[in-house]
């Protein structure tokens, strides 16, 4: 049996959350554009098992049954890229940043490789890592 992981996280702007992905981690989206030219659902092919998509803040609340969602500013989850090198963790929290992003924490070493924290438009948190190798 294979199993697929979707991990959904709401948005204030479906147009802001697809060209902040495109451009900033060069993800490819899934699916025919909509009339806003953004796909309905708004999704992004992270690998062969796992989907990112993106709810409009009103719907997510309705997926979760009513429950409220996290206020701005505050985190649940904290999504992480690996990536190959301390460069690699720089050049992504730059771009991360020149789309609209906010870092959060500034790329630097650490005793087990290197990182940086930052945020897309909407306040989701990356953590980009470098293991050492």
């Amino acid at each position: 049996m294979t199993n697929e992981i979707t991990i959904a996280l709401p948005t204030e702007d479906r147009v802001r959350a697809y060209e902040f992905y495109r451009t900033a981690l060069n993800l490819a989206s899934v699916g025919e554009p909509a009339e806003d030219g953004v796909p309905e659902p708004l999704q992004f092919r992270l690998d062969t098992g796992t989907t990112l998509m993106f709810v409009p803040t009103g719907g997510f609340g309705w997926v979760l049954g009513g429950r409220d969602s996290a206020p701005a500013g505050s985190h649940e989850v904290l999504l992480s890229l690996t990536l190959g090198s301390a460069e690699e963790v720089r050049a992504a929290a730059e771009r991360m940043l020149d789309a609209g992003g906010e870092i959060v924490l500034e790329p630097t070493e650490q005793p087990w490789g290197f990182s940086a924290v930052t945020t897309d438009p909407d306040g989701h948190a990356w953590q980009l890592i470098a293991a050492q190798g």
